[in-house]
């Protein structure tokens, strides 16, 4: 999506996960089991999980692998 198409809609970045300060719960579970690496890709996973989870709040293992599938990662 260009941004220009984003025009009147409600964007949610990762800082507006937690406008307080506090971590939201996929960022500190991110971080409690290691999931984080370099911090580069770590934004984009988090945001799709949100996704995920906001339209299927218990997907399967493969819902959950095709739900993140379009995030790379560099480090591992």
């Amino acid at each position: 999506m260009l941004a220009l198409q984003a025009e009147g809609s409600e964007l949610t970045t990762i800082e507006g996960l937690a406008p307080a300060g506090e971590l939201h719960p996929l960022q500190t579970a991110f971080w409690e089991q290691h999931g984080l690496q370099c911090g580069f890709c770590t934004p984009g996973f988090i945001m799709a999980a949100t996704a995920l989870l906001a339209d299927n709040p218990d997907p399967t293992e493969e819902e959950i692998g095709r739900g993140l599938e379009g995030n790379l990662c560099r480090c591992t």
